[in-house]
């Protein structure tokens, strides 16, 4: 079959962003080893190259105003769209696109929308979660709120809606069923990590919001008297608070802060550590528990969102904000070390079914059926 040209815009791409941004890149490179022509329109950030080749990916970076790598609030979210406005419209006229794929509504759908009207290219729209209606209430209720017109307009604009879970799409639907929308999930690289010499370790890592329910683990470990570690990876405005929460814990709890997804200590703690726990109380199809899977993890999770979607039956459950679920199951998966490894096989088993060139070729397939 004939292969494709795809503009991916996504303000969010690595180095900087959170799950959407490395998902977004691993897509973009499978795409590539496939044969396929990918073009990236993204965000500049600080010292970051405006034009660069990696994993024959053409990476353009356009001017906006960003303090953080791992946080974009709102007002930098607008300050992309002016700058990518001028390069996308180059580069489709240039390459003549089979299609334009956006990642979240807000701030990349007007863009898409606006180049789709020039020169006659569909766009579709993956939804990653923040950008939809009702979803992280806690966070978004206010934006949200203001946004709706908006993002109606650019939804339905859309030639479809991908949402990488069940339960993102009847968020998506129940914001306006009018949507044409469409599940593919999230990928992961099953080759990352070494899945080997596995340690008497417990690891979570997230943003640090409050929602993620990170201070729920912390209460249901500070008195716990074992010879296991606990490290905690990310960062966000909610980290000083869970490191006061933290002092007094009886198992010391390590905060690692901020790792770069590549970095050697990232690498090694999702290859090492034996069970992995994420208690958020709103998700879509979180990235970290599918590198927990990959990397061979038990997990325990919260049945909030798509978490159960993604783990399947590789984990334990608990409700959200349940401190004393959380410490049960882990105390079962510390003690019982048959079941530990049941669960760290079954992860291993069910990464596979997320490997990225597969979710590649379905995109693939979506593409085809636009275009077509």
């Amino acid at each position: 079959m004939p292969k494709l040209k795809v503009l991916m815009l996504n303000h969010e791409f690595p180095p900087v962003g959170g799950g959407a941004s490395p998902l977004t890149f691993e897509l973009c490179a499978e795409l590539v080893k496939q044969g396929h022509l990918v073009d990236v329109v993204t965000m500049h950030y600080k010292k970051t190259a405006r034009f660069e080749i990696v994993q024959g990916i053409n990476i353009y970076r356009t001017a906006a105003l960003r303090k953080r790598p791992d946080i974009c609030h709102p007002h930098e979210l607008a300050t992309y769209l002016p700058g990518a406005f001028f390069k996308t419209l180059s580069l489709a006229g240039k390459n003549k696109y089979d299609i334009i794929h956006c990642h979240f509504v807000v701030p990349g759908a007007p863009l898409a929308w606006l180049i789709s009207r020039l020169t006659g290219i569909p766009f579709i729209v993956t939804c990653h979660g923040s950008d939809v209606p009702g979803h992280n209430p806690d966070r978004f209720i206010v934006l949200h709120k203001i946004i709706k017109p908006l993002w109606n307009f650019f939804s339905k604009r859309a030639a479809l809606i991908i949402a990488p879970s069940e339960f993102l799409r009847q968020k998506i639907l129940q914001a306006n069923k009018s949507l044409r929308v469409e599940v593919v999930p999230n990928g992961v690289d099953i080759t990352r990590f070494v899945r080997e010499n596995k340690t008497k370790s417990v690891l979570l890592c997230s943003r640090m919001l409050k929602f993620k329910g990170i201070q729920y683990f912390i209460e249901a470990v500070r008195d716990l008297e074992v010879d296991w570690k606990f490290n905690i990876v990310g960062d966000g405005p909610y980290l000083p608070e869970l490191k006061i929460m933290a002092e007094n814990s009886r198992t010391p709890i390590r905060f690692w802060g901020w790792l770069d997804k590549n970095s050697k200590e990232y690498i090694e703690l999702f290859s090492k550590s034996s069970v992995f726990v994420f208690p958020s109380q709103a998700e879509n199809f979180p990235t970290v528990l599918l590198e927990a899977l990959s990397a061979g993890m038990a997990i325990i999770t919260s049945d909030a969102g798509g978490c159960p979607e993604v783990v399947g039956d590789a984990g334990l459950y608990v409700q959200p904000a349940d401190a004393a679920g959380i410490r049960s199951s882990l105390l079962t998966l510390i003690n019982d070390e048959k079941l530990r490894f049941n669960l760290q096989m079954q992860s291993l088993e069910r990464a596979k079914k997320y490997a990225w060139n597969l979710i590649a070729e379905r995109y693939t397939e979506v593409y085809r059926s636009i275009i077509g």
